[in-house]
């Protein structure tokens, strides 16, 4: 099997170069907005009881666990683009938190 880099789209021949996978898991964090599940198993006289319990839970999860609250992103990257990864993985410029501060106190 071939493989692409996701960045630079460079082929990546898995028995001649390293290929790096890249995984990065994107949460939304927020003060409040957490969901509340409550463990009622202890109270739970019957397996009916239990099973609903579970459903519930299943459904406050997959209602808060939409695209804008939670991602897993996977990437396949060459051993260049890893290299640059490496040294700056926000991708940001150089210099350009320095100015936004600077913006900011004005």
């Amino acid at each position: 099997m071939v493989y692409t880099c996701d960045r630079c789209k460079q082929t990546i021949h898995p028995t001649t170069d390293l290929r790096y996978t890249l995984t990065i898991e994107l949460e939304a964090a927020g003060e409040g907005d957490e969901v509340e599940i409550v463990d009622d198993a202890d109270n739970a006289s019957t397996l009916d009881e239990l099973q609903d319990l579970i459903d519930s839970a299943d459904a406050a999860c997959s209602s808060v666990f939409d695209d804008a609250i939670y991602q897993i992103k996977q990437f396949d990257l060459c051993k260049c683009c890893f290299q640059a990864y490496i040294k700056n993985p926000l991708a940001r410029e150089p210099g350009s938190h320095e100015i936004k501060r600077k913006q900011n106190s004005v």
